[in-house]
């Protein structure tokens, strides 16, 4: 996408959380992006979306719940997602009205099981996924909302230490948990993952924790083999929130990530405009482009 004058047009940096949190969790991304346009919106259920119980049960409906975000974000979008956050930009950046409109992508230990059915020795770790998401969903159907948010916080710390909450911050997962089985139902009923990861024709960035739960860092291992030109960033140190308690370290990599693309759109143009003025008959009037640094790095 170009703007007037031939450049490209000014975009957009949309990030999506991961479940129990918010869009405050990128508070430090954003303020790292200066002065470029950002947007975190809260995710149904979560923060200011908090309301109601008539949730969505696929990402579809998700992305359908985000459609008033997205017409805020005009022209292209660069597009981060981070655990749940990061299966409903996945499937935005691949199979929504919003897929062209993407410039690039960031895939931060995305919640994509069912990329690990194809294998026998991945689909063992999907099979425990998919078991603890029905132990943790059948405990919130019965009441039990302190025992779910335990299992939920025990899986997700991997191999690392537990994370601690404060009283304040513990009620408010408690008083959200309602929204998990329909989280675990969405991630779970996404089909052709592979597929839609192969057909990805745009940058993406995708990273990992070494203390995240395995499951996840397979699913990134897999998508940066699949995805073409993938970039792979993994944090040794860091557990499945990196995104949150390795700022300093994520968020630089995000940054670059959105640079290049930038280039990149500025060189598609370029031969994109190459090759319309060698296209020109003999003699015909020449295109004049002007040509400036995108507001985006001003």
């Amino acid at each position: 996408m170009t703007g007037l004058d031939g450049t490209p047009a000014a975009a957009s940096v949309v990030a999506l959380h991961c479940s129990l949190g918010s869009g405050r969790q990128w508070t430090k991304l954003a303020a790292a992006l200066g002065g470029t346009p950002f947007m975190a919106p809260d995710i149904s259920g979560y923060g200011v979306a908090a309301c109601g119980r008539d949730w969505p049960r696929t990402l579809d409906g998700e992305i359908a719940r985000l459609e008033p975000w997205l017409a805020k974000a005009t022209g292209p979008i660069h597009l981060i997602g981070h655990s749940y956050g990061g299966a409903i930009a996945f499937r935005l950046a691949t199979a929504s009205a919003h897929a062209s409109r993407v410039r690039s992508l960031t895939l931060i230990e995305p919640v994509l099981p069912t990329l690990l059915r194809d294998t026998p020795a991945d689909a063992r770790l999907y099979e425990r996924f998919a078991r603890i998401a029905r132990v943790i969903s059948q405990d919130i159907f019965d009441g039990a909302a302190m025992e779910a948010i335990e299992a939920f916080t025990a899986f997700w710390a991997g191999s690392g230490p537990r994370e601690q909450f404060s009283p304040s911050g513990r009620l408010r997962m408690i008083e959200q948990a309602d929204k998990l089985p329909y989280d675990f139902n969405a991630a779970l009923d996404l089909d052709g993952v592979a597929a839609a990861a192969r057909a990805l024709k745009l940058p993406t960035l995708v990273m990992s924790g070494g203390l995240s739960p395995y499951v996840t860092q397979r699913i990134v291992a897999k998508l940066a083999a699949i995805i073409d030109g993938a970039e792979l960033r993994h944090l040794p140190a860091a557990g499945h929130m990196l995104p949150v308690t390795h700022a300093e370290r994520v968020n630089p990599e995000i940054l670059r990530h959105i640079w290049r693309a930038e280039e990149l759109a500025k060189l598609e143009l370029a031969a994109n405009a190459d090759a319309a003025e060698a296209a020109q008959p003999a003699g015909s009037a020449r295109r004049h482009l002007v040509f400036r640094r995108p507001s985006f790095w001003e």
